[in-house]
């Protein structure tokens, strides 16, 4: 087996990055009625991959670019007792490369980033019945803690 390498994202990878985020948006559909028809974007990956309080990782096998993943520096509420959290995102992992443990490295990699960077919290949304990404998110350490609810009228 090849090793997977994990690394920055760099302004080359924008091409294989807009295909993921296209990737992510098609397996979210299913779980929110509200998405736009057509193609949208969630991200604007290019300025994340320069800005400061933005990390973006990606996974390579043989230099092929199979998994993504970022950590964004955001203020807490006052109320909190830590000023600042990371918020993960951006997870993809290719199909053909599911299973090998591309989503953990990335997080263990972007956990670091986050330490480096006096970080000591990390936070992410899940679609409530996206049972498989809720399972790889508690299998690297992530525990529910709030229900967003909603109601269309």
């Amino acid at each position: 087996m090849h090793p997977i390498n994990i690394r920055k994202a760099h302004p080359d990878d924008l091409e294989k990055l807009l295909e993921f985020e296209q990737g992510i948006i098609t397996a979210e559909r299913p779980f929110d009625s509200t998405l736009k028809e057509g193609k949208i974007h969630y991200y604007d990956i290019e300025k994340m991959i320069s800005a400061s309080h933005i990390e973006i990782l990606v996974a390579e096998i043989d230099s092929e670019i199979i998994g993504s993943g970022y950590a964004r520096i955001e203020a807490a509420k006052p109320y909190l007792n830590h000023e600042t959290y990371a918020y993960l995102g951006f997870m993809y992992t290719d199909e053909k490369h599911r299973g090998k443990g591309v989503n953990a490295k990335i997080i263990n990699s972007l956990k670091d980033w986050c330490r480096s960077k006096d970080i000591s919290e990390l936070r992410l949304d899940v679609y409530n019945d996206n049972n498989p990404a809720i399972k790889a998110y508690e299998k690297v350490g992530f525990k529910k803690y709030l229900i967003n609810m909603r109601m269309g009228l």
